[in-house]
């Protein structure tokens, strides 16, 4: 029997790593879907501008954490969770097997959420949500370039990972319209101060703005997409990334029965609606409602789910006074962001 960790995002490695610098005899598995290592999602809005990208993202392969003393099973998908037995199905490089547990962390992160208008358009959309994506989207613009065609991107949504997005592909000298619903970009975040310098600094890097726009359809194939809109069609495209936010991956744990709303249900120690079993990360709802996807608090919440499991927490995790910041090329708020 052991401590169980499915996902091996921010989370899911801080959370290992922490708990086996405190009590280093404890058996810790880690369980995820990856095979390329513990890498930096951060980065993957940024990963048009450095050619080192694949390998500069990674901030510690598997083998490394796996000589720390930490079980890392890559390439694994859980498919259930019998919370009686305290087992675990798995998928594993195409064989089912169970693992039994003792005590289980869920970290599965969030997916790329997708509008039901775009829901029917399958492989037509791509996204920036994992190292895949982004290596997908790579090789998508090297072929663009072989053929001597300057890549061109149609980026729906202008909220944060939007308009990063956009500002990294055009700073790698790409072609990129961006198409949001709404008057003001960033609107989350952005005071309508910033959020007006923000599209000037966008405008002055090459990329045309289409505000208050809807998207109707997406026509083509790779390689020469279009969006149509509600009066023109835009494109052709090498490729149109959807970026209308992220939502919680919470399927295993409503089919295991835990308590869910827009996230795995935890109360103020993180616990879910099983004693044996805590969630962390941007797919726990907290207490106060919240669901915390940002580096910060996903950060604080593992170390202290580490110190509380070994009992040396007393205190319920409390999230931390924290902003999001943008990292836009060229783009610095003047005002405090929003939340």
């Amino acid at each position: 029997m052991e401590t169980v960790i499915i996902g091996s995002g921010l989370g899911g490695i801080t959370l290992a790593e922490e708990l086996h610098k405190l009590m280093p005899e404890r058996s810790i598995r880690v369980l995820t879907q990856e095979t390329h290592g513990y890498y930096a999602r951060p980065m993957l809005s940024h990963g048009f501008t450095r050619d080192d990208i694949e390998e500069k993202i990674i901030l510690k392969s598997f083998d490394t954490l796996r000589a720390l003393g930490i079980e890392i099973d890559a390439g694994c998908t859980v498919t259930a969770i019998d919370r009686e037995k305290r087992q675990l199905l798995l998928l594993d490089h195409g064989q089912e097997r169970l693992l039994s547990y003792e005590l289980l962390i869920l970290a599965p992160g969030s997916e790329a959420f997708v509008p039901p208008p775009f829901q029917t358009l399958g492989s037509q959309l791509r996204f920036v949500n994992s190292l895949d994506d982004l290596i997908g989207l790579r090789r998508l613009r090297e072929q663009a370039l072989a053929a001597d065609v300057t890549p061109s991107w149609g980026v729906i949504g202008g909220g944060l990972i939007g308009c990063e997005i956009a500002s990294d592909m055009a700073r790698a000298g790409d072609a990129v319209t961006l198409i949001h619903p709404l008057p003001k970009l960033m609107e989350r975040q952005l005071e309508d101060e910033d959020a007006t310098l923000l599209a000037q600094v966008l405008l002055e890097q090459g990329i045309t703005l289409r505000l208050e726009e809807t998207v109707k359809t997406i026509r083509g194939t790779e390689g020469a997409m279009n969006i149509a809109l509600q009066e023109e069609i835009l494109g052709p495209f090498t490729g149109i990334v959807l970026a209308t936010g992220f939502k919680p991956r919470i399927g295993l744990a409503q089919s295991a029965g835990l308590k869910t709303d827009r996230g795995i249900l935890v109360d103020e120690w993180l616990r879910t609606s099983d004693p044996s079993i805590f969630a962390i990360g941007d797919a726990a709802e907290c207490a106060n409602g919240q669901i915390y996807a940002y580096v910060l608090p996903v950060r604080q919440q593992a170390s202290w789910l580490a110190r509380y499991i070994v009992g040396q927490e007393a205190k319920p995790w409390s999230p931390p006074d924290f902003k999001p910041r943008a990292k836009v090329h060229g783009f610095t708020a003047t005002l405090p962001y929003k939340n």
